[in-house]
């Protein structure tokens, strides 16, 4: 149908419909015809007019809709041919096709490939590669799809089947799509064939290889690429010891040492080549191997070269010149060897030296003409006439076999003497010796002696030097005076035993003087040296010593301390009678404080009756009044058992009682004592106790002293309001102690002295003790293995740090139960 014809159609019923409207318009409101109005037929036109448009939308929207329906199949039908046309291509090879798109399941698109044997014939088997390809063609085609899938890598690989079978698989990817083909690889048969004839002549070449290698003398062997031995020639088993080849592969029988592979490897690895001489134990013995080892595509091949028989010769070669050229080096005569044309062969490092001529020119073998005229330039020799004419004497005498001695005084003012000698090969042999030192060396020894003899005259001491003969070599005057020998008869260099029966009667001692005699005369291997003391008939004290001397002789030296030896005598009665005094007065003070240590506890016994109500009650005064008498009295046994304690601790009759003890009940003891002094002053107690340190091995009495001492002295001491910090902790295997205040300090000069008995001091504070406390807690720490020490900055304040060991040994023992409690009773008393 034509689109007129569809036109005229659509206005045909637009019209009819127009007239069916208004009619039943018409009808429906009971109208005349004939008789509509203007508005009427407007309506009537509007009605006609849209109905119109409405037909011809709906004609125009059928015929787009005819159109996309004729080009939409036209397109169908060219896919329809294109599909089967790309399903005749893709089945007309053998192959299997697998396609993966993003988003979608994967899909087997063909199989068409048969007669491989150990490919799958349903699709799902397909996929499971690992069930049916061999284990490394599994491995290398998911790497392979791995970077496929991820950065779009096609690849082409050869895959075997578990059943012997080979495929090509080829991978690639396009958008987000992705396809692998398996193909039959038969094409390729003949380029494989070509490979195998290839192998078999690479096999032949090495067989052959092989069985030269194995006729070689020296070890050869293969190893692949982990490292695994296999290939060994002959030679490599008799090195190892083994019985055949296969023993060392099976057995991986290492000809090198673990440290030597290292070593290798790690070449090896970089790509270089290893070449080393290095002692092997080859055939049950150790001998020096060139070992050179090459990397052959991941492979490496290594061989070891004895090398024994060149070492040896080598070595003894190279010793002998080396030892020949170290004696030379070595000696301080300058040496220089010219062969049979006059050419410097050899020179020690004394030659250069002594003449100071430049290496590199002598490196150029120079003759000994041309060294003279070069010594003569740099005006060293001596002054001569004619220096053509001296060199020619001095050339002449050399060359014709008549040794040559001369010595030069040169210009520097060294005196060196000269040697010539012709050898047997026709060189010459120049030996220069720099006697400068020797001449000023022997200068030096006439005027030592000289300034030693004097030096010996002016001593105190006697000194005699005798040899090993055992005749006097040299004496001073001392020697002469302190003995009485007149100095004519002590320089006819008398016997040892001569000059004892001379002064044997001021010392008649045999023994002494024999023990002397035996040291100067005898001979052994281990001189000893002595000393000792004569005092002689005269009352002269005479200190001696004997002392051997490097070069065989004897020193034999004597000092008169006779006054020195009473002055000593008169020190010794002293200090005796100072022992004694400081015993009497020890003695005296503890019988003294026993004495007053009974009445002030009777004084405390009635102060705390007359204290207890029901004996009467006291009125404020007296109360005050009793109050100071029992703290006074307290105060007066506190020192008091201070004085007893150290009369026992110097006796060293305290025995420690060694149990565990809490740390805070020690701490709480202590506290209870300077509770009420602390009360007074308004000082706050500051406790920190590491959690890990509850329990410590002490004598609990004893600590508790310990603390109370040093808590009375920092609150004695501490500024009103102020602070006392006491803390506990353990470090290194000790628990430490720290008590600081922050009162008015010690100055540096006093520091040192704290710990001595009987040092008080007040500096302004209202404290005063008898200085015993800090003696009394040194001792007792002391005495638990443990160390005390004092820090403090005027006017800042003190710290104590007491240091006790976890497991302490008591040091000292003999006290009894009744000296530890009585200490404990002062602590508390305190």
């Amino acid at each position: 149908m034509t689109t007129k014809l569809q036109l005229a159609l659509l206005l045909v019923a637009a019209m009819a419909l127009v007239a069916t409207l208004l009619a039943v318009f018409i009808s429906g409101r009971g109208v005349d015809p004939g008789r509509l109005d203007a508005r009427q037929l407007a309506v009537v036109g509007l009605i006609a007019g849209a109905v119109f448009i409405a037909g011809l939308i709906v004609w125009h929207m059928g015929s787009v809709a005819r159109k996309d329906a004729q080009k939409a199949k036209a397109e169908s039908q060219h896919l329809r041919r294109n599909l089967a046309a790309a399903d005749a291509i893709i089945r007309a090879e053998p192959q299997v096709l697998i396609f993966w798109e993003q988003g979608q399941a994967v899909r087997i698109v063909s199989h068409t490939l048969t007669g491989i044997p150990g490919l799958p014939e349903h699709h799902a088997e397909i996929l499971r590669f690992g069930q049916w390809l061999e284990r490394p063609s599994a491995d290398g085609l998911k790497t392979s799809l791995d970077k496929l899938f991820t950065h779009g890598i096609a690849f082409t690989v050869i895959v075997k089947t578990m059943a012997g079978g080979t495929l090509e698989a080829e991978g690639r990817a396009a958008g987000g799509r992705a396809v692998l083909r398996f193909k039959d690889v038969s094409p390729y048969k003949a380029e494989i064939a070509r490979i195998d004839d290839h192998h078999a002549e690479l096999a032949r070449d090495i067989r052959s290889s092989r069985a030269l290698l194995d006729t070689l003398p020296m070890p050869v062997w293969l190893r692949d690429p982990a490292g695994q031995l296999v290939w060994v020639n002959t030679a490599y088993v008799k090195a190892v010891e083994a019985d055949s080849e296969l023993e060392v592969l099976e057995r991986q029988i290492e000809l090198l040492e673990t440290r030597q592979r290292k070593q290798v490897a790690k070449t090896v690895a970089a790509g270089e080549s290893y070449k080393a001489r290095i002692h092997l134990i080859a055939g049950g013995q150790r001998k020096p191997h060139d070992i050179v080892i090459l990397p052959v595509e991941g492979m490496t091949a290594g061989a070891a070269v004895d090398v024994t028989d060149i070492e040896t010769a080598q070595g003894e070669l190279d010793r002998q010149v080396a030892a020949y050229d170290r004696t030379l080096d070595r000696v301080e005569t300058a040496v220089a060897l010219f062969d049979r044309d006059q050419k410097l062969v050899f020179h020690n490092a004394a030659f250069q030296k002594l003449w100071s001529l430049d290496p590199e020119w002598l490196a150029t073998r120079p003759s000994d003409s041309d060294i003279l005229d070069r010594l003569r330039e740099i005006g060293v020799l001596p002054a001569v006439v004619s220096h053509r004419d001296w060199k020619a004497q001095i050339l002449a005498g050399a060359r014709t076999g008549t040794p040559l001695e001369d010595t030069w005084r040169l210009t520097d003012e060294r005196t060196i003497n000269v040697i010539a000698e012709q050898r047997a090969d026709g060189g010459v042999t120049y030996l220069f010796a720099d006697e400068t030192d020797r001449i000023a060396l022997e200068s030096r020894y006439n005027a030592f002696i000289d300034v030693q003899s004097e030096t010996l005259d002016s001593l105190k001491e006697g000194v005699a030097v005798f040899g090993t003969d055992g005749r006097l070599k040299l004496f001073n005057r001392a020697f002469c005076d302190i003995w009485q020998i007149p100095t004519r008869k002590l320089n006819e260099k008398p016997h040892i035993g001569e000059i004892i029966a001379a002064v044997e009667t001021l010392h008649p001692d045999a023994g002494t003087w024999m023990r002397i005699g035996r040291a100067v005369t005898a001979f052994q291997d281990e001189r000893e040296s002595f000393s000792g003391q004569m005092d002689r008939t005269d009352h002269f004290v005479i200190d001696y010593a004997l002392m051997p001397l490097p070069d065989g002789a004897t020193l034999l030296t004597f000092a008169d301390v006779t006054d020195a030896k009473l002055a000593e005598r008169a020190l010794v009665e002293r200090n005796e009678a100072l022992i004694a005094a400081d015993s009497l007065k020890s003695n005296f003070i503890g019988h003294i404080s026993y004495e007053l240590r009974t009445p002030l506890q009777t004084i405390n016994g009635f102060s705390e009756l007359l204290a207890d109500p029901l004996f009467g009650e006291l009125n404020a005064k007296q109360r005050e009044y009793l109050a100071d008498i029992m703290f006074s009295s307290k105060t007066l046994l506190a020192i008091i058992n201070d004085i007893l304690d150290l009369t026992t601790i110097e006796a060293g009759g305290i025995e420690l009682k060694l149990a565990p003890a809490g740390v805070r009940s020690i701490f709480d003891a202590a506290i209870l004592g300077i509770r009420e002094r602390a009360v007074r002053s308004r000082l706050t107690i500051d406790i920190a106790v590491a959690d890990d340190v509850t329990e410590i091995m002490v004598d609990e009495a004893r600590m508790r002293q310990i603390l109370y001492n040093l808590l009375s002295n920092a609150v004695g001491f501490s500024n009103v309001n102020g602070t006392v910090h006491l803390a506990c902790w353990r470090e290194d295997g000790m628990i430490n102690f720290r008590i600081d205040d922050e009162g008015i300090g010690i100055p540096k000069d006093q520091i040192g002295r704290v710990f001595q008995r009987f040092e008080s001091r007040s500096r302004g504070s209202e404290h005063r003790g008898a200085g015993l406390g800090l003696s009394i807690a040194k001792s007792l720490v002391e005495l638990h293995g443990g160390t005390i020490e004092i820090t403090s900055e005027e006017g800042r304040g003190t710290r104590v740090i007491v240091r006790i060991p976890e497991n302490p040994v008591a040091r000292l023992a003999g006290d009894t139960d009744s000296s530890t409690d009585r200490l404990a009773d002062g602590s508390r008393a305190a």
